[in-house]
């Protein structure tokens, strides 16, 4: 089975610079973030998840250079595959397995790839962190400024991120001299060949460490807890989200930058109001002879009260717009409507009492103008 196009999957062309795929990420994780379709069917919801593991899969791979120029050259990360001989596998049935094969086809890779005996050393960002954030539907709309806690990973600052106790502990490795990579002769059925492989001594770092920090054991990055003060912009809506730059995992290399933090709001639906885009949609009830005969009635709004005039002879089901009323913008002076639906409340259960008045208004009005009702009855004798 073909595997997938990691570009394909990100939506990015191959020729896409590293910002561009990260972007491209940001994109398509917050698409199928599982906490958006938290209240999907299953079927959504698993397909929602298989998306989002590909999207961080492909990303993982495309945004690690080594793995990403391994990927580009030869349709995989894992490198070449023996199959790339025309079907013939010059291990196969020879007895030729294990590290041996391994390295013929490390020194294949090293021929194709430029590789040699100093290993190209890449700076590592580091990782995004992703967070959620609950708002109430008031928070969302008129922004707020809240304190949020998550757990990321550090420099070490007892060490500075070295890994040693003391910067006198760190050592050139004696066995690769610093190149991370050693270079090692085999006798083949091709002849002599000399392969490239990482240093057994160092790990590929190029150094020795005599002695490792107490706090990081070595590694030069621990886990901490943070807590920041996030100001939540007026008019963000469910599912968008905020980077805080430089507030992620720390570098996996000296010299790169610190990942960052994607916060997701997710909002909380309101009892009475529903949203669309920056405008708002309110059903009303009024009554029937607040309907007929019209009325001045209260009217709830985001920020307060308000009192507007229903017209005589309002139908079931009118629109009652608002300007102005609505949800303000991201970083405009514009805010959205107020759309009033307008649902008459037709009494029930009436007693002997009201249904005799009624039949008394029932005959005053008989000449009245029922636009629709003669309408219909009009057509219905055309029958």
């Amino acid at each position: 089975m073909a595997k997938k196009d990691y570009y394909e999957i990100l939506g990015v062309s191959r020729s896409a610079s590293a910002d561009e795929i990260k972007s491209a990420y940001r994109r398509m994780a917050k698409k199928y973030h599982p906490d958006l379709y938290s209240m999907k069917s299953e079927e959504e919801r698993k397909n929602a998840e298989q998306k989002f593991k590909e999207v961080q899969h492909a990303y993982a791979v495309l945004s690690d250079p080594q793995k990403k120029q391994t990927y580009d050259q030869f349709g995989t990360e894992d490198g070449p595959s023996m199959e790339g001989f025309g079907g013939f596998n010059p291990f196969g049935g020879g007895g030729f397995t294990g590290d041996f094969a391994d390295d013929i086809i490390n020194n294949i890779f090293n021929a194709f790839t430029g590789g040699g005996a100093t290993r190209r050393r890449y700076e590592r960002d580091g990782d995004d962190i992703e967070t959620v954030l609950n708002l109430t539907f008031e928070e969302a709309c008129f922004g707020i400024e809240k304190e949020i806690t998550f757990t990321r990973v550090e420099k070490c600052k007892t060490c500075g991120g070295t890994g040693a106790k003391n910067a006198s502990d760190i050592k050139t490795c004696p066995k690769c001299g610093g190149a991370g990579t050693i270079r090692v002769g085999q006798r083949t059925p091709f002849g002599m060949m000399q392969t490239t492989r990482t240093c057994d001594r160092c790990g590929g770092e190029g150094k020795i460490i005599e002695e490792k920090c107490q706090d990081c054991k070595g590694r030069g990055r621990v886990k901490r807890q943070r807590t920041i003060k996030v100001k939540i912009p007026a008019g963000v809506d469910n599912g968008q989200m905020l980077t805080m730059r430089g507030e992620g995992n720390a570098a996996y290399t000296p010299n790169g930058a610190n990942g960052n933090l994607i916060i997701i709001f997710k909002v909380a639906p309101h009892e009475i109001f529903t949203r669309d885009k920056y405008n708002l949609h309110l059903e009303m009830p009024i009554t029937f002879m607040e309907a007929v005969l019209g009325a001045r009635v209260d009217v709830p709004t985001l920020d307060g009260v308000i009192k507007i005039d229903i017209p005589e002879g309002t139908q079931h089901g009118s629109i009652i717009r608002i300007k102005g009323k609505g949800i303000k913008y991201l970083r405009k002076e514009l805010y959205g409507d107020l759309y009033i639906k307008i649902i008459v409340d037709i009494p029930k259960s009436l007693s002997p009492s009201q249904r005799s008045k009624l039949k008394e208004v029932e005959k005053a009005l008989e000449k009245a103008n029922y636009e629709k009702v003669q309408k219909f009855r009009k057509k219905r004798k055309g029958l």
